[in-house]
């Protein structure tokens, strides 16, 4: 039956020693000496106790916690996002906290609000975007060491996110040597991803000499991708077919709609002779693989963008003067599989 101990008073007596000598520990087991944390150590083991860390962090100017915003936790992407870099914070001796705007303007500054009342040493953000209001966030950049990952407000926040121009190009080039030319398909301009994406196909077509077409209903505001790669692509199979036989999506769920709606009017998707349609995509979502057919698509670097921005902050935190990159944009690679 472990032992029962209410209050740090009494754990650090059951120990032996002083209660800012067990505070220490909590804080940082290397600060004490060898002897001192085996026996800590050995005493957590037989006994209930857990410390309060957030009460104990409360008391302080800066806590040992880092804000981690995203616009979703139902996507994939974010989600993977979040647990890799709650992993490496955890490694780093901090207490990530996850907060998600839900892809709400008001949300994000209700979010934004609480990560500042928190008094974490830092945050993390994946920013809405269009949507982002932009006096929130900058005077959350004012008072604590802030990195933005995927997607960045302009002004000097660090920022890692993906080369668009590098991964777009790599895959344009990828489809026209392949088959037919590809015919883009936009989502709404949601934040700089979109746009710089757009921008990479039409820039990449005319390099090869080939005509961009652009297809999608960017007006609306939303994040629901799936559904209207799914509806668009049925009105236009039903309006007289799609522009082209090789579709390139702005991003992967924006292809899950795309192949759905495919089937639902019997085309087949692939790169054999057989197939009507060549689909491929952007992010390698972690369902990509699992599509029927699997999708090709452009793999961001999940580890190295969660381990930058991670790196990025504690250089910030760290305060030792040494500089950091404004701007870390990644590299992805070509996945090929057997939708395009």
């Amino acid at each position: 039956m472990p032992m029962t101990h209410k209050t740090m008073e009494d754990f650090a007596r059951s120990c032996g020693v002083s209660r800012p000598t067990l505070s220490k520990y909590f804080d940082d087991p290397t600060s004490v000496k060898l002897a001192t944390r085996k026996r800590i150590e050995e005493a957590l083991r037989s006994s209930d106790y857990q410390p309060n860390l957030f009460a104990r962090n409360l008391n302080r100017k800066r806590t040992r916690s880092i804000g981690i915003m995203v616009p979703t936790v139902a996507d994939p992407f974010y989600s993977e996002m979040v647990s890799r870099i709650e992993l490496r914070l955890r490694d780093e001796g901090y207490w990530p906290i996850v907060i998600s705007s839900h892809g709400s303007r008001e949300l994000e500054v209700e979010a934004t609000r609480t990560i500042l009342s928190l008094k974490v040493s830092g945050a993390l953000i994946a920013p809405l975007g269009l949507r982002s209001d932009h006096r929130t966030l900058e005077k959350l950049t004012q008072a604590i060491p802030v990195v933005y990952f995927d997607t960045y407000l302009e002004g000097g926040t660090p920022f890692v996110g993906n080369n668009n121009s590098q991964s777009v190009s790599t895959i344009v080039d990828y489809l026209c040597r392949s088959g037919d030319a590809p015919i883009y398909f936009d989502i709404p301009h949601v934040n700089h991803n979109s746009p710089e994406r757009l921008n990479s196909y039409v820039a990449s077509m005319k390099r090869l000499r080939q005509e961009p077409v652009v297809i999608g209903n960017i007006d609306d505001y939303t994040w629901d991708f799936e559904r209207i790669g799914y509806e668009q692509t049925e009105k236009m199979l039903g309006n007289g077919g799609l522009p082209g036989k090789t579709i390139l999506c702005a991003n992967d769920r924006l292809a899950f709609g795309v192949m759905a709606a495919a089937y639902s009017q019997g085309l087949k998707v692939g790169r054999g002779g057989d197939c009507d349609l060549r689909v491929a995509a952007h992010d390698d979502h972690p369902l990509s693989r699992y599509t029927c057919p699997a999708l090709t698509t452009m793999a961001q670097d999940f580890a190295a963008m969660a381990g930058r921005s991670v790196e990025t902050l504690l250089a910030l935190l760290n305060e030792d003067g040494a500089e950091v990159a404004s701007k870390v944009n990644l590299d992805s690679t070509l996945v090929m599989r057997q939708s395009a």
